[in-house]
């Protein structure tokens, strides 16, 4: 008979994303993990089948709690308007817990960058490829602007994302501020 687990896994997953999300992958330890989840190796082995699964499940539990800021910006109609909330926004959703962690997206984009995990760069890209379709259709908004414009704004807006990501990790508010104000000065 299967012995039943004395842990709610959402909560568990949500501590190992935290984890993931401060230290990143390949610095995050299965002792750590056992420790921050209070579940032993074995239980994590059982439920996600290895760390590798316990982090895919972590990037699902932070993609449904980023949904919202998504959401939002996919149903405005503000135009770039709406983008610079965003950037606001996911800069606020990294402080919500009292800490500087940047976007866990953007951090594993980058750790990522040069591996051959397939599933990992697939959700990373899947990600990255919706937002910038989102950026598309904000930008599309100015008809005063043709198509090669729109992407090369859409491609600058993606980079600049990834820029306040990494900055919100170590900037002060007031240079966040500043960073975002500039790069929609000429949006």
């Amino acid at each position: 008979m299967a012995r039943k687990k004395e842990y709610i896994e959402e909560e568990v997953i949500d501590r190992a994303m935290h984890l993931f999300w401060q230290n990143g992958y390949e610095n995050t330890s299965m002792k750590m993990l056992e420790r921050e989840m209070g579940i032993n190796k074995f239980s994590i082995y059982s439920s996600f089948g290895s760390k590798h699964g316990l982090f895919l499940e972590s990037l699902k539990c932070y993609n449904s709690k980023i949904k919202n800021i998504f959401e939002k910006l996919k149903n405005a109609s503000n135009g770039v308007e709406d983008i610079k909330q965003f950037f606001y926004d996911s800069v606020n959703i990294s402080h919500q817990v009292g800490n500087k962690k940047g976007c866990l997206v953007t951090n594993t984009y980058n750790e990522f960058s040069e591996s051959d995990d397939i599933l990992i760069k697939n959700q990373m890209n899947v990600f990255m490829d919706n937002l910038k379709k989102v950026f598309i259709e904000k930008l599309k908004t100015d008809s005063t602007k043709d198509a090669e414009t729109v992407l090369k704004q859409a491609n600058f807006l993606l980079l600049a994302k990834h820029g306040l990501a990494a900055a919100s990790r170590v900037n002060s508010q007031k240079e966040i501020e500043d960073y975002i104000e500039m790069t929609f000065k000429n949006i």
